[in-house]
């Protein structure tokens, strides 16, 4: 008879494990020898941001130029992933898959043949705005304005060339208004839920119903103060994870764990733009705790235990994610 820990283990080595965000800061400098804690965790893919609204968008190039000298010069251990099937090869391989991701569209500079372009440099999932409103929408730290017809325009072209659109860190109707109009499925890559833990990064169960109508994916995110009281324990993962379990079913559940893989000293750029992380929001809070991609497996573990079968957890651990991108990056 298999034992709880073999069935786990083999769920897990025969997944693909998709984590749909990482906390990495957007600099060419950036140390990426830390992807090995991806990779020697089992995980098979990681989105990594290589913008975010405050620096100008004129950094998003050298940055991704930084990010794919690196992963081509180690192509042992990585490769860039275009498609889901570089995906699939990466898990064959032993390697680990990596595509970029914008938060914000203030790296478009208000040019939407700027979509097309970051496309063809691996950038394959974007969302609109990092909490504070911009030319594409509304941001969850700001008033809820909506999509504005820059950033409805956006959606269409995302659409087209084949790029995931992604509303977490926006406001309600910006994502609300996303969804209806998106012809591909949408994703909530790292957000929380509401009702598990009440914080304005997080996203209420009408966000969370509406992106699984689109056949998207809700990612659970690692940072403790999304998760609640700046835990960010296994248990407390599962604990939000199990909430949409509930709510939209194992098949629009994933992973977006926001890891950082460095120590980064962000005061200087908090302190110039704390608009940007308001007070009340527990961002002052000391030592601020994030979930580690080893704790992946451990997710696994709970969920099998939870009574999930083994085919709902694999979808969970990241063929879930795979399925949208199969649909979107064509």
């Amino acid at each position: 008879m298999t034992s709880a820990r073999e069935r786990s283990d083999k769920v897990y080595d025969q997944a693909v494990v998709w984590d749909a965000h990482a906390g990495v800061y957007p600099n060419p400098r950036t140390d990426l020898a830390g992807l090995e804690n991806w990779r020697q965790a089992g995980v098979s893919f990681v989105s990594l941001n290589v913008a975010y609204d405050i620096p100008s968008w004129e950094q998003t190039f050298p940055v991704l130029a930084a990010y794919r000298r690196f992963i081509g010069s180690h192509p042992d251990r990585y490769l860039i992933a275009d498609t889901a099937e570089d995906v699939r090869q990466a898990k064959a391989e032993g390697r680990l898959a990596v595509a970029f991701d914008l938060e914000g569209m203030c790296a478009l500079n208000g040019d939407l043949g700027m979509v097309a372009l970051f496309h063809e440099l691996g950038v394959r999932q974007a969302l609109f705005a990092y909490n504070l409103n911009n030319e594409a929408g509304g941001g969850c730290h700001d008033e809820d304005t909506g999509l504005t017809e820059f950033g409805r325009a956006v959606v269409r072209e995302m659409n087209r060339v084949g790029m995931i659109v992604d509303c977490s860190h926006s406001a309600y109707r910006t994502t609300m208004e996303a969804m209806e109009i998106s012809t591909s499925p949408v994703v909530f890559s790292h957000s929380n839920a509401k009702r598990v833990w009440d914080h304005d990064r997080n996203i209420t169960d009408d966000q969370a119903l509406a992106c699984a109508a689109t056949g998207g994916v809700i990612g659970v995110c690692g940072l403790g103060i999304f998760l609640g009281d700046n835990d960010s324990s296994t248990d407390r993962l599962v604990e939000h994870a199990c909430h949409y379990l509930d709510l939209v079913g194992p098949e629009h559940v994933g992973i977006g764990l926001d890891h950082i893989h460095e120590s980064i000293d962000l005061a200087g750029e908090l302190s110039a733009r704390p608009d940007y992380w308001p007070p009340g929001q527990q961002y002052d809070t000391p030592g601020i705790t994030g979930a580690h991609p080893e704790q992946i497996h451990g997710i696994c573990d709970h969920l099998l235990a939870w009574g999930l079968s083994d085919a709902e957890v694999a979808g969970i651990l990241g063929g879930n994610f795979l399925r949208v991108a199969e649909q979107v990056w064509g």
